[in-house]
């Protein structure tokens, strides 16, 4: 069998952790004997058994196996032992890995310990695959900054909301199920004070664990909200449900700090300032300094155009309902004035597919 079948099998075997493994990467394995399969295994959750492991348990693994490894295996001690040492003891034949760790302290250093061991290694088998299904821990270990998207829902004329402000709701309820599997798979979950102001959202997961087809508590992941002035009272829905917040803000007020605080809040107070506001790329290195891999975005045209005015940016996913709200309702993103077509944003349409009545466009911009 060639190594992109096997490959896609132990890619397969990683994406069962796509809800679960958060802030560790998504890593699956499989053992071959021959033209056999004889064993399989995932990384489930941060402390628990990586991938090898797992694979390794599962099934009685005689020497000579044939290891397909969607990451290669880790060479140092965290919460588990090297799985670079397990995978030795088993004398595999071969190890065939999809990517080298991210990790730019430790990349490689697994893969030079198996050939000093005599053991083949075949490299790069599905590469992109295994790139994109850990985007967020990537970019984290490489330049300290989480994968950014963008979430908004739109008319067909480009509309988020009335002119009064009135959203709720223009997409449908397939739609809006949808983008629950977004928020679930991302490690915070963003937004400004404006927008909890204006719309009340919990931003929190409502899917249960067999939505999710995992045996694990569903994680909440971390509530973020941009409040550079303390505005928010600590009564908004937020406050109301589980899940830990953290507010990135420029105010020294103890008083609403402390209230804050008491609703169930972190309160962060950044030095760094862009034109009276949180500078969001402190906050998004603070962020991944904190772990956080994937931060999914739901926010007012405010933010969302600071965001890609900054470069902060990585995918833009508009859900696109069959309305129109006119041209006094308003738009996606606040971008300021574009004079000249060589200052617009260039986008690229990657995926478009109906999701309900609407249509999910995912697009990536010209800096990512």
């Amino acid at each position: 069998m060639s190594h992109q079948r096997w490959m896609s099998e132990a890619l397969r075997q990683a994406e069962k952790g796509r809800f679960t493994t958060d802030p560790n990467p998504r890593v699956g394995c499989v053992v071959v004997v021959g033209e056999e399969h004889l064993a399989s295994g995932w990384h489930e959750f941060t402390g628990g058994p990586h991938a090898e492991v797992n694979a390794i348990s599962s099934s009685q693994v005689a020497p000579g196996a044939d290891f397909y490894v969607t990451r290669e295996p880790c060479s140092h001690h965290g919460r588990t032992p090297p799985c670079v040492d397990a995978l030795i003891a088993q004398k595999p034949a071969r190890v065939i890995v999809a990517m080298r760790d991210p990790n730019p302290q430790v990349s490689g250093r697994g893969l030079e310990k198996l050939r000093a061991g005599g053991i083949e290694v075949i490299e790069s088998v599905l590469e992109p695959e295994a790139r994109k299904l850990n985007r967020g821990f990537i970019k984290r270990m490489q330049q300290g900054m989480p994968f950014v998207s963008l979430k908004t829902a739109v008319s067909l004329d480009g509309r988020t909301a009335l002119k009064n402000g009135q959203s709720q709701w223009i997409t449908s309820e397939a739609a809006r199920r949808d983008v629950q599997f977004l928020r679930a798979q991302s490690s915070a979950i963003l937004s400004s004070a404006q927008t909890l102001i204006d719309d009340d959202p919990r931003l929190n997961i409502r899917l249960s664990e067999q939505d999710l087809q995992q045996r694990l508590e569903v994680r909440q992941p971390l509530r973020v909200v941009v409040d550079s002035k303390l505005r928010l009272s600590g009564a908004e829905k937020i406050f109301d449900s589980d899940g830990e917040i953290s507010i990135y803000t420029l105010s020294a007020d103890e008083e609403k700090t402390n209230r804050l605080i008491g609703a169930g809040a972190e309160v962060k107070k950044l030095e760094e300032s862009v034109a009276g506001h949180v500078s969001l790329k402190a906050m998004m290195q603070d962020l991944a300094a904190g772990g956080i891999n994937e931060v999914h975005t739901e926010c007012g045209q405010g933010l969302a155009g600071a965001l890609i005015n900054q470069g902060l940016v990585d995918q833009i996913v508009i859900y696109m309902a069959p309305h129109l709200l006119g041209s006094q309702a308003r738009g996606m993103f606040d971008l300021g004035e574009v004079d000249d077509m060589r200052q617009r944003k260039n986008c690229k349409l990657v995926d478009i597919r109906s999701v309900g009545t609407d249509l999910r466009l995912t697009l990536t911009l010209e800096n990512s």
